[in-house]
């Protein structure tokens, strides 16, 4: 008798366990809703299971590390004093990008904002690599200037001629082109709607997002699918089945049990990427010293002076031994060494992927092509404010609204353009996106961590970091300030365009300033073809106007890590 009860028992409880495991898998711990149920109510990516990699990127895991200069600083400016910072996790382009990946570029603004209509005439124009950049007063370099950037010989080299906007342009375009990719492929648009753009309905990610009916403009309906039928599963690992109402959705609600519709991805679908970038100085920084082939336990064994372990430039390895690791000048007038002998194999650029990674799989992170992160110059990284993904640069904006309550779309006729320095004109916007503003007390009130908009000054360069500043007053914006009080006593250039389109420069021509660092200087990392050894070290550090490009800097993308740090779980002993 006792035994047939406590296997009752048993039963029983097992049932419940049972029942209890089951329900956990579908409702919520906060209200005991059901969640994902085809009925209707809250829907979510229950499927998720880690971020896609797009496309040219691999995984760097974020850690601590020493930025800066610990050694043979023969310059003594002081540059790149050491300091403790820590980096996220996030992904980095393998190579530098390539003449191919921005020709794809350039082909696609030419079909898209044809260069012979009046309104689009220098969108193409602003975003062409400048090929002038190979041109030398006592050097005959035409054969560059005319084929470097087009001919398929050099198809596999990195982009130079390319200023830093026009890398922030080209990294904005890449995002709405994968993510567009994706969206496609998980049968939310249309198959083959990306050869549809146009300047009237061009996709871009984040009008999708915000105002998913704009998407495309006019051609929205005939591009986006309205009902949630026939889509295709997710790539493994990547997010939950696109027609799974675990998938989420934007503005849709399942009703009377029918298939949703007005169905959109959004943010809680998973499946769109965050954005193509440019690195961070400390992330660029972190990922070319790759000190992670140093580690032993929490620690790291020494500091490494190039992107691969050892003080030299040769390899020690016995099948290669002696072979150039990177390419860089090796003296005055040798860019390549003798003919016949093991050089660096290049006399200009190279070819990506011509020399080992680095411990993190990123290639020529040392030598080729030098290339722009995303950081402002500034003498010193500023670790005293702050010691996590570092960054000075933040300007931070917010979506127009219209005067009908919505997102303000930008179209053709209300397109922004800026001409730089140089004369140059480039599109600030580009049809089919949102149109930005920066944000402004109803933002900032009241905040704790950011106070304004553009923060490139902070604690040095604004009125607060002068010897001026007396305590109280209110912080005036630095560019109305008197010249003899800016801490940055730069040059202040004045470049425009008048009613008939003809350039007006108006050059500061004044012998008395101090500095040309100001807001609009860029750092860039990494030595060069045309650098000295002395350069590759990952953590040297120059700056160059983001609207002038050379011959020696070209750019790679990074992106973001959302999730956990690691890729697979640590254990102590590992």
């Amino acid at each position: 008798m006792t035994i047939k009860l406590l296997l009752c028992v048993a039963v029983v409880a097992g049932f419940s366990s049972c029942g209890k495991k089951s329900s956990g898998k579908s409702s919520s711990r906060a209200t005991g809703w059901k969640i994902n149920d085809s009925k209707g109510g809250f829907q979510y990516a229950s499927k998720f299971k880690k971020q896609a990699t797009g496309p040219g990127l691999v995984f760097v895991e974020g850690g601590t590390f020493t930025m800066g200069k610990v050694q043979d600083d023969v310059m003594h400016d002081w540059n790149n004093t050491p300091n403790q910072q820590h980096v996220q996790s996030f992904y980095m382009d393998e190579t530098e990008v390539t003449n191919l990946m921005y020709m794809e570029y350039l082909d696609w603004l030419k079909r898209v904002f044809p260069p012979d209509q009046e309104n689009y005439k220098n969108i193409y124009e602003g975003a062409s690599p400048d090929t002038l950049v190979w041109r030398n007063r006592l050097g005959y370099n035409e054969t560059m200037t005319n084929n470097y950037l087009r001919h398929p010989a050099y198809a596999e080299y990195p982009v130079v001629g390319v200023n830093w906007i026009q890398a922030v342009e080209f990294s904005k375009w890449r995002t709405d082109r994968v993510n567009e990719k994706t969206l496609e492929d998980q049968k939310y648009l249309k198959k083959d709607s990306h050869l549809a753009d146009s300047a009237e309905g061009t996709f871009s990610t984040d009008t999708y997002l915000a105002a998913p009916t704009q998407a495309f403009g006019s051609k929205n309906e005939e591009l986006v699918l309205k009902k949630g039928k026939g889509r295709s599963a997710s790539k493994k690992g990547s997010a939950a089945p696109a027609g799974d109402p675990g998938a989420g959705s934007g503005s849709a609600t399942a009703t009377n049990g029918n298939s949703p519709k007005n169905v959109y991805a959004q943010r809680t679908s998973g499946l769109i990427l965050p954005e193509y970038r440019l690195p961070t100085e400390a992330e660029w920084e972190y990922a070319a010293a790759a000190d992670i082939g140093q580690r032993q336990y929490n620690a790291y064994k020494g500091q490494k002076k190039y992107p691969w372990s050892g003080s030299y430039t040769r390899s020690g390895k016995r099948q290669v031994r002696g072979d150039q690791l990177a390419n860089f000048k090796q003296g005055k007038g040798d860019y390549g060494g003798i003919a016949g002998w093991s050089d660096d194999g290049a006399d200009i650029t190279n070819k990506v992927k011509s020399y080992p990674a680095n411990d993190f799989g990123l290639y020529d992170m040392a030598g080729n092509v030098a290339e722009w992160v995303a950081d402002v110059y500034r003498p010193i990284v500023d670790d005293e404010a702050n010691d996590f993904n570092y960054y000075r640069g933040n300007v931070y904006m917010k979506n127009k609204i219209g005067e009908d309550g919505k997102v303000e779309i930008v179209t053709a006729e209300n397109q922004k353009f800026d001409t730089l320095a140089n004369g140059k004109i480039m599109a600030r916007n580009f049809p089919g996106e949102i149109a930005q503003v920066p944000v402004d007390e109803n933002e900032t009130y009241l905040r704790q961590n950011f106070d304004k908009s553009d923060n490139r000054n902070y604690r040095d360069g604004d009125k607060q970091s002068t010897r001026y500043f007396k305590f109280g007053d209110a912080e005036e914006d630095v560019s109305k300030m008197k010249d003899n009080q800016r801490m940055y006593d730069s040059p202040k250039h004045n470049v425009s365009t008048d009613s008939l389109g003809n350039m007006v420069r108006k050059f500061d021509k004044s012998s008395k300033r101090t500095t040309l660092v100001n807001d609009d200087v860029r750092v860039y990392k990494g030595g060069s073809w045309r650098d000295r050894a002395y350069w590759l070290d990952p953590a040297q550090r120059r700056y160059f106007p983001q609207d002038m490009a050379t011959d020696y800097i070209g750019f790679r993308c990074a992106m973001s890590r959302v999730g956990p740090k690691s890729e697979k779980k640590k254990r102590a002993r590992n």
